[in-house]
């Protein structure tokens, strides 16, 4: 062989190889750092964070024996571990690890690395890289700054946006400088002209007389020294805009207002503090109207250039008003900010019928549109946005219902970019009026706003439909997860309800990191519960009135108790559930204390809501409308909770509370079935999910129960393998075929494409997860406008299901956050192949299968420091091989046989796993 040949056919492979080898045979290192869940995150205020990271190796069998840690003020003196060095702790937890050292001094930044043992060597592992975390100020005695408001009149609702703006002066070379900041309302800052952070509609949406976050920026590189200036604005958003369909206004006050300071260290060492008070002007600006529902009104011609710079003139501005709101209920920000993400050009420019120019984005989204536009000066721009065109091709405007949501602009002259600041749309469509002569597609661009939860999860088969069902279930939960979980990003409603929540959070925390995002929305559950326990509908609580009237309906308030739970079980985030316990407990006694003799039987319900109703246009089943029993299902969802309230109180320790709710749980499922049971098994609603219910949370008595999967299977035939569930029969219905052995026809509704089916949607053009089955109809007409939206994510709870079956990803209730994870795929339903991935605190679990003829190859990835038990599909061990080798050549055992799989119980590492015959 030449050398010429050897370099260019062996050398790669060669290189290719030694890496591998490197991988596999290099110590352990460690990676993905994490404090409270995030990365480097600055202005925390919990005093006692907890730390997390990774362990890095592709080899096999890997489990962290024991860390040490070490934190430290000063990034220079982090390696002597001045503010504390946890010493050799022999442990395998590396995730959710208490911070161990002295009192957290506030708006102190904290340098901290680790190093692990492992099972494969007696030596440590290098140090990590140093992460950080940076305290807030920590408690209301550190704020210095005053509530200031703008010193002009104007309407509480309609005036413009108003501006604040601070000249100042840095005589010295500044070392750091950070900024501390929230509002009555929504604000966005500049400082010397330029923007503070990347977040946007902060401080976010929270119950602000309880507690109003505050955000924390680093904002050193952006002073001068010398003059310097400082500018906000401030928006309506949620605070005292219009909120829910009554028209209300005000609700947590009828006037905007700031709150900031800017903490300046120099390289001396001494320090100053900027902060609101008497000394700010205000003034305002090109922002006429902005509001949640409505959109933004923009004057170009009004805009105030360099009014965040010092030179700026500012004499004939008005002074400010300081208010003494104080600062009880602040509290640093604890989840992550909306920033944004996906941007998106056109892919069409329409003509309707009546001759307006519609945009085409091809992507139902949640955001606004940047425009890049040319013309003179108080030229009038208006971007309206819809969901969808009607059947004759013209925005469909109804199921807006009161929300206006458009964006206009006066033009200034020129050429200009402008897009909106403190409003948000959901839309695919965007009308344009104002513009003349030809549209230019590459002028505008959608940009998408949402939480900046991390993606967690990837789902993939070889059914095209199925892939963009979950595109869609994605989409979904990228638009509706602004800042708390909304029910849909269009009309005038927006809100956090409970119900869509509650029944999406298992399937939300497989594809997104959404530990954060729940946890700061549930402090508003226990926040904005009644003092008898009842959890409302709604969270922030918008739709509040004298008496619990609008709270305590089974499948919605109880959000309070499953939400807690299944991020405890997805995240092992213990902390959670001890700090919503007493909310989570304060629900299940409301729910005992409406219960007449262990039986839920009173009071409003939802019920199995937008379960399928027949309607001109339905298909001709011979059943019809599938109502079930309100209090049936309200039964059902009060053993729900109170087994979940068992599990808690049994991780908590709580063993007098255990005792109490696992004896209650058998009370409840006795009364149910007096109430809603005949001797045979036979339910008083014969529905899917009378069912699916019944079956899921053990209500039927285990010998009855085959009767009952018999009755599903009949009434799903009934149906001609079409679902007729609503938001709380979903989430179930294919678990529950899947857990007692017909998975067979789970893939039937799964795969279904005609009214009712999660494929309909996706048939009929949907790139969201609709609110209706129907919500557009075979004819392409609408539902009803009064409620129809096309970007609502509860149907989309079936991912959970898909994840957990189809490819086989589920959780340990045992060794929460996936410490051990079971694999245990369903092939099925004609599909050749399925793969899903998850990042989870330890690194990523991967399962995924193909078939060709009766051959199945499997493949599996488990990262370090975790196990699994595998369920390989095979009729015995001796079909089944990993790496091309028979089972015990492999150094693996097979732990049991089961149901026509091989249980196989793995450490850490990749595995390929083949089975014959299946």
């Amino acid at each position: 062989m030449s050398r010429n040949t050897f370099v260019r056919y062996c050398l790669p492979c060669f290189l290719l190889f030694q890496l591998l080898m490197t991988r596999l045979f290099a110590q352990v290192s460690v990676q993905q750092l994490l404090t409270e869940n995030r990365t480097n995150p600055i202005g925390l205020d919990v005093t006692i964070p907890r730390l997390s990271w990774q362990l890095a190796t592709v080899k096999r069998n890997v489990m962290q024996t024991a860390y040490e840690i070490r934190v430290s003020t000063d990034a220079a003196s982090v390696a002597k571990g001045t503010s504390w060095q946890s010493g050799r702790v022999a442990s395998e937890q590396s995730v959710h690890v208490p911070y161990g050292g002295a009192a957290l001094q506030p708006s102190q930044r904290y340098y901290w690395q680790v190093r692990v043992w492992d099972n494969t060597s007696p030596k440590p592992s290098a140090w990590s890289t140093p992460a950080f975390w940076q305290t807030g100020l920590m408690n209301a005695a550190n704020w210095k700054a005053k509530w200031i408001q703008q010193g002009f009149p104007g309407d509480s609702v309609h005036s413009p946006s108003p501006l604040f703006r601070k000249a100042f002066a840095t005589s010295k070379k500044v070392r750091s400088a950070v900024l501390y900041m929230t509002a009555h309302g929504i604000y966005e800052a500049q400082i010397n002209g330029k923007r503070v952070g990347d977040a946007y509609l902060t401080p976010g949406w929270t119950s602000y007389n309880q507690h109003l976050q505050y955000q924390t920026y680093d904002v050193t590189t952006l002073l001068n020294q010398g003059q310097n200036a400082i500018g906000v604005t401030l928006g309506s958003g949620w605070y005292r805009g219009r909120m829910g369909w009554a028209d209300q206004k005000n609700i947590y006050g009828n006037q905007l207002a700031l709150l900031g300071q800017l903490a300046i260290t120099y390289a001396d060492g001494s320090s100053e503090t900027i902060s609101t008070d008497e000394s700010w002007k205000s003034s305002t600006g090109p922002i006429r109207f902005s509001e949640i529902y409505d959109g933004e009104v923009y004057d170009a011609r009004l805009e105030k250039t360099g009014w965040t710079l010092s030179a700026y003139a500012d004499a004939d501005w008005s002074g400010i008003m300081v208010k003494p709101f104080g600062y009880a209920n602040l509290v640093a920000n604890y989840n992550e900010l909306i920033r944004r993400h996906e941007t998106v050009k056109p892919v069409k420019v329409l003509t309707t019928p009546k001759g307006k120019t519609v945009l085409d984005f091809g992507q139902n989204l949640v955001g606004w549109v940047q425009l890049r536009v040319t013309g003179k000066a108080g030229d009038k721009v208006v971007l309206s946005h819809v969901e969808m065109l009607d059947k004759f091709g013209n925005p469909y405007l109804e199921n807006l219902r009161t929300a206006k949501a458009q964006a206009t602009y006066l033009l200034k002259g020129g050429t200009e970019t402008l897009e909106p600041h403190f409003t948000f749309f959901g839309f695919r469509y965007v009308q344009v009026d104002g513009l003349t002569g030809p549209i230019n597609p590459a002028d505008f661009t959608a940009v998408t706003l949402y939480s900046d939860i991390p993606k967690t999860g990837e789902f993939a088969t070889s059914n095209p439909l199925i892939n963009q069902l979950q595109s869609n279930i994605q989409w979904g939960q990228r638009g509706n997860f602004l800042d708390v979980p909304t029910d849909c990003p269009q009309r005038d409603e927006r809100l956090g309800w409970t119900g869509d929540a509650e029944v999406f959070s298992r399937t939300a925390a497989f594809n997104f990191g959404v530990n954060s995002f729940f946890t700061k929305w549930l402090k508003d559950v226990s926040a904005d519960q009644f003092p008898n326990g009842a959890v409302p509908f709604v969270i922030p609580d918008v739709l509040r009135g004298p008496n619990p009237s609008m709270a305590g309906a089974a499948g919605w308030s109880d959000a309070g108790i499953i939400i807690p739970w299944n991020m405890y079980v997805a995240y092992g985030d213990r902390r959670l559930i001890e700090q919503q316990y007493a909310s989570m407990k304060a629900y299940q006694g409301y729910m005992e204390s409406v219960a007449k003799n262990d039986l839920w039987s009173e009071g409003f319900q939802f019920g199995d809501w937008l379960s399928f109703v027949t309607t001109e246009g339905s298909p001709a089943f011979e059943a019809k409308s599938a109502f079930t029993d309100v209090h049936l299902v309200a039964q059902c969802f009060y053993a729900y909770s109170t087994d979940l309230m068992r599990k808690t109180a049994t991780v908590l320790g709580k063993t007098d509370d255990a005792a109490h709710y696992t004896a209650l749980l058998e009370r409840i499922r006795k009364a149910f079935q007096q109430a809603y049971m005949t001797p045979t098994g036979r339910l008083i609603s014969d529905t899917q999910t009378a069912y699916v219910l019944a079956l899921q949370f053990d209500m039927l008595p285990e010998n009855l129960r085959p009767q009952a999967v018999d009755r599903l299977v009949d009434n799903v035939k009934k149906y001609e393998n079409h679902l007729t569930t609503g938001f709380l029969g979903t989430p179930f219905l294919c678990p529950v075929l899947s857990r007692f052995g017909r998975t067979d026809v789970a893939y039937k509704l799964l795969l279904q494409d005609t009214y009712p089916s999660w494929l309909y949607p996706v048939k009929m053009g949907a790139t969201t997860i609709w609110e209706r089955w129907d919500s557009m109809k075979p004819d392409s007409t609408f539902q009803s406008p009064s409620m129809t939206s096309f970007n609502h994510y509860a149907y989309g709870a079936v991912g959970d299901w898909m994840y957990r079956t189809i490819t086989g990803i589920d959780t340990d209730e045992t060794k929460t956050g996936y410490k051990h994870t079971i694999i245990r795929p369903h092939p099925g339903g004609g599909f050749t192949s399925a793969e899903a991935s998850l990042k989870t605190y330890y690194g990523t679990v991967r399962s995924g299968w193909k078939r060709a003829s009766d051959a199945l190859t499997m493949t599996v990835e488990i990262p370090a420091n975790t196990t699994a038990t595998i369920y390989v599909p095979a009729k015995n061990a001796e079909a089944v091989q990993e790496g091309g080798k028979p089972l015990g050549a492999s150094g693996l055992t097979a732990a049991g046989t089961e149901s026509g799989y091989v249980q196989i119980k793995v450490g850490s590492g990749v595995y390929t796993f083949t089975s014959s015959g299946f």
